[in-house]
């Protein structure tokens, strides 16, 4: 018998139409448990749609504060909200947006000494960092506690983004292998970002959590999807297989 209330049938009833999620599908996502690390220009489309679409708890993971500089593509954001704690900043947006959901607030950035304590109890992780540090970190710390990542990346009018599962294709280190040298890569701030080049990417990043926690549809695994805006021009590369050496999911591919 379904759980669900008289108001979340009204509220999700264009998922519930869909054939891949129903009753059953909605009851889950709201069962489901995602970390949303970073809360700014993918982390707040990302959190937003997972909210909107009634994935039960999420949590925040982000120790900046609001700034004005911000507000061009950090959606979750608003004028009101300036010098205030990231996370908290998308809670009340997201508590404001749909009273269904939990949020837990982690005004922290991920380091060494903390990660593996904050993923561990989450069905799934979206990496909407702007550092290479941090996306290696995440990615070593997804696989060795063999969680599901989507990964992703934006800058000026380009973005990529790609979906870890342990046992089903290569992590991000098979790909990048080491994160570059301090400087060698230009940053945002430097190179400048379409404020709608986040949502896209973000928002995408939503659709493979949500995909991944109905069993939907077929995952940005073993791929790397690539998006210029400039051209309007999706592109995929498939990676088929994980690297042999390496270090951080050494190659398996079988769970």
């Amino acid at each position: 018998m379904s759980s669900l209330t008289r108001e979340q049938r009204e509220r999700y009833a264009r998922q519930i139409a869909l054939q891949e999620a129903g009753e059953a599908g909605q009851e889950t996502l709201l069962k489901s448990k995602v970390l949303v690390i970073g809360a700014g220009g993918l982390g707040s489309p990302a959190s937003m749609y997972l909210a909107a679409a009634g994935v039960g708890t999420l949590g925040i993971a982000d120790a900046d504060q609001v700034d004005l500089s911000n507000l061009q593509r950090q959606i979750a954001h608003g004028t009101g909200d300036l010098g205030k704690g990231k996370s908290q900043s998308v809670k009340e947006t997201i508590q404001a947006m749909n009273p269904d959901v939990k949020v837990h607030v982690i005004p922290e950035f991920v380091k060494e000494d903390n990660i593996l304590q904050l993923i561990k109890e989450y069905h799934f992780v979206i990496d909407a960092t702007d550092n290479f540090t941090a996306k290696f970190l995440i990615n070593d710390a997804c696989v060795a506690a063999r969680i599901p990542f989507v990964h992703a990346g934006i800058l000026r009018f380009q973005g990529q983004l790609m979906t870890y599962v342990p046992g089903q294709g290569p992590c991000y280190r098979c790909i990048f292998k080491e994160p570059p040298s301090k400087d060698a890569v230009p940053d945002c701030r430097q190179l400048g970002i379409i404020g709608a080049m986040a949502g896209v990417i973000g928002s995408l990043q939503a659709m493979e959590a949500v995909k991944y926690l109905l069993g939907a549809g077929e995952l940005l695994t073993g791929r790397l999807l690539t998006y210029d805006a400039l051209k309007m021009e999706f592109r995929t590369v498939k990676f088929p297989k994980p690297a042999p050496d390496c270090i951080a999911c050494k190659g398996d591919q079988d769970g």
